[in-house]
């Protein structure tokens, strides 16, 4: 009277289920240098956590007898696991099976991987191969009718970048709506060499007369410098390392908040190299990225997007445990200035921010938006414009520290200038409505065409606004709150983080992030 029989069917057919496309498959993905999906969860999940859902489903074959004749499993795998010991949902795409096609996938399953982030407040990790569910013509004729496009469960994924951390890590060639599963995340990833990312594939591509490889038309190389995805990493294994990280500054969901880490690093460490960090000579650069190094916990910067938007530096830090958002300007490229990218760049990170309850530390260098007949063909106003309501919509707590150059309308956006100014600058701060160097040839273009020795009344006007140039006339004026020691702004940050930590609140922002 025991249901042995049946519980021993159950074993066989998650034997099948666990066979994936069969040995000759999967030996073809290991040939391309590609972990199959099953080993994938192994190597990112902690061991033994997870827990997979629909492992059976697929397509059988059942003989006269009614038994099963042939099985093939789904493609879509999903389930529950851990990562550092915090349950999250993890959905991914088996490769030996069709490529991932959608005629091998059972898209409901993908719906409820969504779902199931969103209902039980878990981030949700997405290992993508292939079409990702999209669209095959070989199943046209299996069907036997040709159906009107739809992405179902969209809502679910588009709800889930206002309420989940969303990662996705392209680990293959990916095209069509894994394509649109990897951009639509909080954090994507490819594999240096391994991932391809397309709208649709060299062979779609060919019909349109141009003939490239997977490498040219979607390499790691384009879509890394193109904002479509972060990252590029080298190895899988470099990939769910960087996915751990990335998770471990978040919290669960927006109705959590990003938890602290225990203080390794001392608050009111000052290192002394500082003092000397930013040149003196305004024409000469300086480095950026050792500056944020210095004043962040050690070891804490984690670096989103450095391939794209180059003069903007985004990326996630520590302050004495707390996680924060931190920006930059990166004077090596275009002196700071807001390129049409890097306006792209600041908004999708500020919306972040804002999203899950991260202040903003923003380390200001910024000569004003780049100019020119490119920076106009690029609508540079239309992205500036958008990333300064992205700013001035935000709520979470923000400090500012002005390190040089804070000029115009992109200057004017290192913070809201209608909240209250938590904002501190260096000595070697610079800002105005324009750079000097630029705005007297236009200020005073009558006065020097007059002029008996142009070049020498240029040279004294110069000097007579240099005079007024300096910071301490700026801070005299209360235009700026305070002048510091550069040495003092890892002290000055952590004070801010550690009052800024209560002030955090919970839940759905005003407005929900957009891929």
């Amino acid at each position: 009277m025991s249901w042995n029989a049946e519980i021993d069917e159950l074993n066989r057919r998650i034997s099948l289920a666990y066979a994936m496309g069969g040995p000759e498959k999967i030996k073809r993905q290991h040939d391309a240098g590609r972990l199959t999906i099953r080993e994938r969860i192994d190597a990112i999940l902690d061991p033994d956590s997870f827990h997979e859902i629909g492992a059976i489903s697929g397509k059988s074959e059942y003989g006269p007898d009614g038994k099963l004749k042939s099985f093939r499993p789904s493609n879509c795998i999903f389930g529950r696991g851990r990562i550092d010991e915090r349950n999250v949902v993890l959905v991914g795409d088996d490769f030996t099976v069709r490529g991932g096609a959608a005629d091998a996938t059972i898209h409901e399953k993908q719906i409820a991987a969504e779902q199931m982030a969103y209902e039980l407040n878990l981030p949700v990790v997405r290992l993508v191969e292939g079409t990702g569910g999209g669209g095959s013509v070989k199943s046209l004729e299996t069907d036997g009718y040709t159906y009107v496009p739809g992405n179902p469960g969209w809502d679910w994924v588009v709800a889930n970048m206002g309420q989940v951390p969303v990662v996705a890590l392209a680990l293959g060639p990916v095209a069509g709506l894994g394509a649109a599963r990897v951009a639509t995340s909080h954090y994507a990833l490819m594999v240096k060499g391994q991932s391809q990312m397309f709208v649709a594939g060299p062979p779609v591509v060919a019909r349109l007369g141009e003939k490239v490889t997977k490498e040219e038309l979607g390499g790691s190389s384009i879509h890394c410098r193109n904002g479509a995805v972060d990252d590029e990493v080298e190895s899988e294994a470099e990939a769910f390392a960087r996915t751990k990280s990335f998770l471990s500054y978040l919290p669960s969901s927006v109705h959590d908040l990003p938890p602290r880490t225990e203080p390794t690093d001392s608050k009111d460490r000052r290192e002394e190299w500082l003092i000397e960090a930013v040149p003196r000579d305004r024409r000469k650069i300086y480095e950026m990225r050792p500056i944020v190094e210095a004043v962040v916990d050690k070891g804490s910067f984690f670096e989103i997007g450095r391939l794209f938007g180059r003069s903007a530096i985004t990326g996630l830090a520590r302050l004495d445990g707390w996680p924060v958002a931190l920006m930059a300007g990166d004077p090596r490229i275009y002196a700071g200035g807001w390129t049409a990218d890097a306006a792209i760049k600041v908004t999708r990170f500020v919306d972040f921010a804002e999203t899950f309850h991260l202040p903003v530390v923003h380390l200001v260098d910024c000569p004003g938006f780049v100019i020119g007949t490119q920076s106009e063909k690029s609508a540079t106003i239309r992205h500036g414009a958008r990333a300064l309501a992205a700013l001035y919509q935000a709520r979470v707590p923000w400090c500012s520290v002005l390190i040089r150059k804070v000029f115009g309308v992109a200057g004017a956006g290192h913070s809201n200038a209608e909240r209250f100014q938590y904002r501190y600058a260096w000595p070697s701060g610079d800002w105005g409505s324009l750079p000097l160097e630029g705005g007297i040839e236009a200020a005073y273009k009558s006065d020097l065409e007059k002029a008996e020795d142009r070049d020498v009344m240029l040279a004294d006007i110069e000097y007579r606004l240099n005079q007024v140039r300096s910071p301490f006339r700026t801070a005299e004026r209360y235009s700026v709150e305070e002048l510091i020691d550069p040495r003092d702004t890892r002290p000055l940050l952590c004070e801010f983080a550690n009052i800024a930590a209560p002030l955090r609140k919970t839940g759905t922002a005003s407005f929900t992030m957009r891929p």
